[in-house]
């Protein structure tokens, strides 16, 4: 009976939406100024960080709306023969969730990304710390590329396209730090500038610096690994012993019914 709802519905929000009876997409637009203020304040920054500075903001806001509503509209329709303040809050919930969940998939990415970049720059930097010893910091960054993490190659192409476009500023390592913001990273790129920058005689005294700099991140790396290999393994016990504790459970409950209906 349900599906047959279900179907139902989809058919009509579908000719409501072709006829123009009722379209979610002009209520939208309509209120946009109104709905504008659910919007988060980060919102905008991890939608930038995970698809670029080109996309429309408000049309993926718009289209989380508009999921949103769809959602509650079926779920309303699902539950018309059981309306009640229960019903309602179930609604709303359902709007509520799915209005969420774009937002939580945006945050999840940006940290899952950011934990890859801070695990993989240290030994990025550890290699670049090898090819600076033999050549001046532009042409190290130019030959690290094709050995870098895939995830540094497009900022490591942008960065050096700067260098030899004639930028002698700070500002291109600093773009590069901004774009992976992770532990340090804005550091790192100023201990590299000014190597780049630095006399002969004083190299090998600022390669000594980056160096000890580099080792220091490496361990740090090493370090949140373990710490999340091992929140991983704590994680996977914990399921493990509630599932065996409700199991029990629910053995302890089925072997009472059964003496009691015997």
């Amino acid at each position: 009976m349900y599906y047959e709802i279900l179907v139902l519905a989809v058919i009509v929000i579908f000719i409501m939406q072709y006829i123009g009876g009722f379209s979610i997409n002009k209520f939208v637009d309509d209120n946009s100024g109104y709905f504008k203020r659910l919007i988060e304040d980060d919102f905008e920054f991890y939608c930038k960080a995970k698809y670029g500075d080109a996309i429309d903001i408000d049309k993926l806001f718009n289209s989380r709306l508009k999921n949103a509503l769809l959602v509650g509209l079926l779920v309303g329709f699902l539950m018309i023969n059981k309306m009640s303040y229960v019903t309602l809050l179930l609604i709303f919930a359902a709007i509520f969730g799915m209005f969420k969940l774009p937002y939580m998939q945006l945050k999840s990415y940006y940290k899952a990304h950011l934990h890859l970049i801070d695990t993989q720059l240290p030994y990025y930097l550890k290699n670049l710390e090898i090819l600076i010893q033999h050549y001046t910091v532009p042409v190290a960054l130019g030959k690290s590329v094709g050995d870098a993490p895939e995830i540094f190659q497009d900022g490591l192409r942008d960065l050096i396209e700067k260098i030899n476009a004639g930028d002698a500023s700070i500002n291109p390592y600093m773009e590069f730090a901004k774009e992976y913001p992770v532990r340090d990273s804005m550091r790192m790129m100023r201990l590299l500038y000014r190597l780049g920058l630095g006399k002969q005689e004083r190299k090998q005294e600022q390669i000594l610096t980056f160096s000890k700099t580099v080792s220091s991140l490496q361990q740090k790396a090493r370090e949140a690994r373990y710490k999340s290999r091992l929140e991983k393994m704590e994680s996977k016990t914990m399921r493990m012993l509630v599932c065996t504790g409700v199991g029990v459970m629910l053995l302890l409950v089925l072997s009472i019914l059964q003496t009691f209906g015997g």
